[in-house]
């Protein structure tokens, strides 16, 4: 193969992610081409409702898909807490490169931190999972929706729209704009959604020739983590679009998950954590069976009854 076609999103944030994707595979390839195929998704073009309402973050990748079984595109990058839990057989989910900063960030222009915001004040965001954890630490905040790409979320805020705004810090930092994260929320206050701050590389199932090529730009140690979150979301039957939040953290041989879920009112909250030593890097059956575990410990603790309304929403 001499030329690799990657579909992506035209976001900024989006296009950063695929050119990273082709930087690093040229690196591992000289002499490798890449072309970028650009598409504007459904969850781009639907902007003024919320994502939990119009079926979730599968819309950001459902025509990128496409493009890979129309043979227009080789591969399709993924902020990988946008990927679906389960995927159609079509396709694989081979690489996820290695993490970049996980966390929330707190943005606002008067205020240094989530602790010093006034009784009331107003911030903006979209996802139920920071909702909920940000109402659980504040309950006299006022949450209202935000949605759009980094600079649009941004410029609302310059606006006046809100006090404070929460966005994924690895975006601003990706775009270079470290500046406008006044605090990364510590994740007693605000966990991150499964997968956040990593990228995902999908391609045909079929595609032996390009899994073998990207490969190369996978991480192991990100891979095994987010083996263990995303099996925890996929037990709970969960998304971008529900109040769930988990992460792992990896030392040596030892993974430890924890997850979390609340009403979206912040009432509720739910947190269960496991352990478990993992053969090696590649031992994603342990961290897997970690994931259920999770999940099932909260689900006995009531995640259940949370899960059966959002579903009714």
């Amino acid at each position: 193969m001499t030329t690799l076609r990657i579909a992506t999103r035209t976001s900024p944030l989006a296009l950063w992610q695929a050119e990273y994707v082709a930087d690093h595979l040229q690196q591992a390839h000289p002499g490798l081409q890449v072309e970028l195929v650009k598409q504007v998704t459904k969850g781009d073009r639907i902007l003024d409702v919320s994502l939990s309402k119009i079926g979730g973050k599968g819309l950001f990748i459902k025509e990128l898909e496409q493009s890979l079984l129309d043979r227009r595109a080789d591969i399709a990058v993924h902020s990988m807490k946008d990927v679906p839990m389960e995927l159609e057989p079509d396709f694989i989910l081979p690489v996820i490169c290695v993490r970049g900063e996980p966390g929330d960030a707190f943005v606002s222009n008067r205020f240094d931190s989530l602790d010093s915001l006034p009784e009331g004040a107003v911030v903006g965001t979209s996802s139920l999972r920071r909702q909920a954890q940000l109402l659980a630490a504040r309950p006299d905040l006022k949450i209202e929706f935000l949605r759009g790409n980094v600079g649009t979320r941004l410029g609302k805020l310059d606006a006046g729209q809100y006090d404070a705004i929460i966005l994924a810090a690895a975006g601003l930092e990706r775009l270079g704009l470290h500046e406008r994260i006044r605090q990364k929320l510590p994740y007693e206050q605000c966990l991150p959604a499964c997968g956040q701050g990593a990228v995902g590389i999908e391609c045909r199932a079929d595609d032996s020739t390009t899994r073998a090529l990207i490969q190369a730009l996978d991480d192991p140690a990100t891979h095994v983590r987010l083996s263990a979150e995303r099996a925890m979301n996929r037990r709970l039957n969960g998304g971008c679009q529900v109040p769930i939040a988990g992460f792992t953290w990896l030392d040596g041989h030892e993974l430890r998950l924890e997850g979390r879920i609340a009403w979206p009112n912040g009432e509720g909250l739910i947190q269960e954590s496991a352990t478990t030593r993992i053969s090696g890097l590649d031992d994603h059956a342990s961290a897997e069976r970690m994931g259920i575990e999770v999940a099932e410990a909260m689900l006995a603790r009531g995640a259940d009854a949370i899960l059966r309304h959002l579903d009714l929403m």
